[in-house]
């Protein structure tokens, strides 16, 4: 068996994407297909057009609803369904912001008869700016769309049409899917940093910015993330996780 992940690119986040990605690996008990879901791959490909402006302190803006959003894997993620097609096996999108400290095989367990599964968090953020600067967007099921887990062949409303056109509110707030046909997994696979108290969490959620950014939120999980980013940079892999240390 073999579970293919998504997930989010941008360049701003890329010490973020390789800390999510090395750790999905580290702690999988077989085989992970990571896949890196780059906007200019998909333009080129065919799969998404959207068009999108950038104002002068470098806040992206969508041309559909006009309204900010925070990178560019904001609307690329709605294009899984579409890239997987028909397919019978469970295919997972997160966002680059994460760091898993368990077995992402675990997750499996929690899923059945549903089309998509995620952490339906009641998430009312209160801040105004996150990450390195941008803007803080509200909208109904937010973070629900940040890890999914989905089989393609059930979800039959998501079309290019909806991945181009559709304002973003609709879109995260998962729409495109018949809510009766939306499952909920344990709120341990998406812990939301400076939200959530988990005293032990699959996956932990740095949804303000990664540790490497200005305005994340301090947390304890601060030294764990630098600590993979820099076993990532020294190639160590076969020792203890920093998750499983005493």
């Amino acid at each position: 068996m073999n579970i293919k992940v998504y997930v989010g690119y941008d360049p701003r986040d890329h010490d973020a994407y390789r800390v999510c990605e090395y750790t999905l690996k580290l702690h999988a008990s077989g085989p992970v297909e990571v896949i890196p879901l780059k906007d200019w791959e998909l333009r080129a490909s065919g799969h998404y057009w959207r068009s999108y402006r950038v104002d002068e302190r470098g806040q992206m803006w969508d041309d559909r609803d006009n309204k900010p959003f925070s990178t560019q894997f904001s609307f690329t993620r709605f294009a899984v369904p579409l890239m997987e097609k028909n397919s019978q096996d469970w295919v997972i999108f997160c966002d680059a912001d994460m760091m898993f400290r368990d077995d992402i095989y675990k997750v499996l367990d929690e899923v059945d008869t549903k089309a998509l599964y995620c952490v339906q968090h009641q998430h009312q953020p209160t801040e105004k700016v996150k990450m390195d600067g941008v803007l803080q967007s509200k909208y109904s099921r937010k973070n629900w769309s940040s890890f999914m887990v989905m089989k393609p062949s059930r979800i039959t409303n998501m079309t290019p049409f909806a991945l181009n056109n559709w304002d973003g509110s609709s879109l995260h707030g998962l729409r495109w899917v018949d809510d009766g046909m939306i499952g909920a997994l344990d709120k341990r696979w998406n812990m939301l940093v400076g939200y959530d108290e988990i005293d032990n969490p699959a996956n932990v959620h740095f949804t303000l910015g990664t540790p490497d950014m200005s305005h994340y939120t301090p947390s304890q999980w601060d030294g764990e993330w630098w600590d993979n980013l820099d076993r990532l940079n020294k190639g160590i892999r076969d020792e203890t996780p920093p998750s499983l240390r005493d």
